[in-house]
């Protein structure tokens, strides 16, 4: 694996800035940005190429790639280039040409990959003149690698760091949001995606593209924005102590985000719970109705749900375990696997009973036939929230501020590849 190290090219920590009257500014209230209609690339090839432009890459950080899994545990895949391309088997050796265009399916097969006539236990689709590949249903850039494992097929998109960034930043954060908030995104995708690979053990490829990693779509989530944002900040990441950062993030905290700690176990000095910005988020509040029957259903072991109390919420009322009582029994629920079994934003929430009413009783009160949930926030709520950042850098905040506000007594570095 190539070795990563990080200098700092801004000496000592980025400085909190924040002040009442930036607070009293937001507290006006922020428009809402309009999301803009992103193309599909299921189109025409030739859309394609127009649409994308390629960036030159800046000089002093040399290329640095990515291993990411678009695929695993499958059957068959589909696979294709842009531009003419090399089939290489395993051991690097060329055993077809794919036309411009072209592409294949590759199967399966008594635990190898079957192409056509050729079999290997891995092939590799190189594309010439900076073209694309296509797996399944997406183009990306960079190479595709498909490896046969135990379950099935697994393919790989081998992808230069900035070029995947520029799919990241607009499958993670709205293409039309300010520059800054862009520029945020991508020092932050950057710095937690090569945190994950330096600490990965899966030995064919270091992050996934699923929310489990982060988003990553492919070239139908680039657009000149997401480009400019990250060769504005191509090579910067967030370290503490010369170390990268778990610089993780969400949509929105609802107000305030939390200390790690109160979410997950392990305590981090940069992720401190702090102020948000994003009262402009239309997550910030939300409600959801939930009829009785439906939590009989979702919440199994208690019968008929009477009464959901908080035992334990974070200093920001996060439920970290609600008791859930009903007609046959109670039992205690972690917020996060009750925000899952419910279908919930966030775990920041009230939980509110309807009773309906039973005439023949003397109109007394009956059991619960629908729960109101009130909520706050769209995530875990830890380290940057995405909203305010949008609303940071719409009041005239730059990337820098942004970051130093959400992560508190970071650095930003330049990494160099080894």
């Amino acid at each position: 694996m190539t070795a990563i190290r990080c200098q700092s090219s801004h000496p000592g920590s980025i400085r909190s800035f924040l002040q009442l009257q930036m607070v009293l500014k937001f507290v006006e209230g922020i428009g809402l940005p309009r999301s803009t209609p992103r193309p599909r690339w299921r189109s025409a090839l030739l859309g394609l190429i127009a649409f994308i432009g390629l960036l030159l890459p800046a000089a002093s950080v040399r290329a640095l790639e990515l291993r990411v899994a678009i695929e695993e545990q499958t059957s068959q895949i589909q696979l294709g280039s842009s531009t003419q391309a090399t089939l290489k088997n395993g051991a690097g050796q060329v055993v077809a040409q794919i036309p411009a265009g072209g592409g294949f399916v590759a199967q399966a097969t008594g635990g190898q990959v079957v192409v056509s006539q050729w079999r290997d236990q891995q092939f590799w689709v190189e594309p010439s003149d900076n073209g694309y590949v296509f797996i399944d249903d997406k183009w990306y850039r960079g190479r595709t690698q498909v490896v046969a494992t135990g379950s099935g097929l697994t393919a790989i998109n081998v992808v230069d760091l900035e070029h995947y960034l520029y799919s990241v930043v607009g499958s993670e954060m709205p293409t039309n949001w300010p520059l800054e908030a862009l520029k945020a995104q991508a020092v932050t995708a950057r710095t937690y995606v090569l945190y994950k690979r330096q600490r990965g053990t899966n030995p064919l490829f270091d992050v996934g593209d699923t929310t489990t990693w982060q988003v990553y779509g492919g070239l139908a989530k680039e657009a000149s924005t997401t480009q400019a944002a990250v060769e504005a900040t191509r090579g910067q990441v967030l370290t503490h102590n010369g170390q990268l950062i778990e610089a993780v993030f969400h949509s929105s905290s609802g107000g305030h985000t939390e200390n790690v700690e109160d979410i997950w176990s392990s305590p981090r000095p940069y992720l401190r719970g702090v102020v948000d910005f994003d009262q402009g988020a239309p997550v910030f509040q939300w409600m959801e109705q939930v009829s009785a029957a439906d939590l009989r259903q979702k919440i199994s072991g208690v019968g008929n749900v009477l009464s959901m109390t908080p035992e334990q919420t974070t200093p920001r009322g996060r439920i970290v375990t609600m008791r859930v009582t009903g007609d046959t029994g109670s039992r205690v629920i972690r917020g996060d696997e009750l925000r899952r079994a419910l279908g919930l934003r966030s775990t920041l929430f009230t939980v509110t009973p309807q009773f309906g009413r039973v005439a023949s009783a003397g109109n007394v009160a009956s059991a619960p036939t629908v729960f109101f949930i009130s909520g706050r926030g769209f995530g875990h709520g830890v380290g940057m929230s995405q909203w305010g950042a949008y609303g940071m850098a719409a009041h005239g905040y730059n990337y820098q501020q942004i970051l130093g506000h959400y992560y508190q007594g970071v650095g930003l570095s330049n990494i160099q590849v080894q």
